[in-house]
């Protein structure tokens, strides 16, 4: 089978990251949530180094649970902070308490978060033109951001979103030969 060319080399977890994930659409709050956060702990560090880490985060954050995520507390911002299993900074782990909150707003308002992520792209999945570049953001990913930031997400910006959106499958920019496209 032909992937991307960007997963060549890589390990197995990252690999099928790709083939399972990457580009497929998405459409679990759950899921939704997990890969926002775990996208926003991917801010400056390279993604195979957060995804080698996934199975440490899920345990730390009660497997994603965003409505505990949004209670937790000083003593449980302490024992994350501490914990070496994950990526310990304060200000994104501060952040996950204050998304986890902040989906909860869009859940109230939309009945569901996929109703408001997908509301953006009109339900289908945003495929790459043949022969352009992968972006790094795009002005759907510009107005996403804007509109999660209104909503109290923090540690998320354009390029953020961006891959954000190609994890849960808005936007489809797998290799034009890519058999998982």
């Amino acid at each position: 089978m032909h992937r991307c060319s960007w997963v060549e080399g890589k390990p197995d977890f990252y690999i099928a990251y790709h083939d399972q994930v990457w580009g497929n659409p998405c459409h679990n709050d759950h899921d939704l949530f997990k890969w926002l956060l775990l996208e926003m702990f991917h801010t400056g560090l390279s993604w195979q180094l957060v995804l080698s880490k996934e199975a440490n985060f899920r345990q730390a954050f009660d497997n994603y649970d965003y409505q505990a995520i949004s209670q937790y507390d000083v003593t449980k911002l302490e024992e994350l902070c501490d914990n070496p299993k994950i990526i310990r900074n304060r200000r994104k782990i501060e952040s996950a308490v204050l998304n986890a909150q902040a989906f909860l707003k869009v859940q109230a308002d939309y009945g569901s978060f996929d109703r408001f992520i997908w509301s953006f792209s009109r339900k289908k999945v945003v495929k790459r033109q043949t022969g352009t570049p992968v972006p790094k953001r795009t002005p759907l990913s510009d107005q996403v951001t804007q509109a999660l930031k209104k909503y109290g997400f923090k540690q998320i910006g354009s390029v953020t979103i961006y891959s954000y959106l190609q994890a849960i499958g808005v936007v489809n920019d797998h290799d034009l030969a890519c058999d998982f496209r």
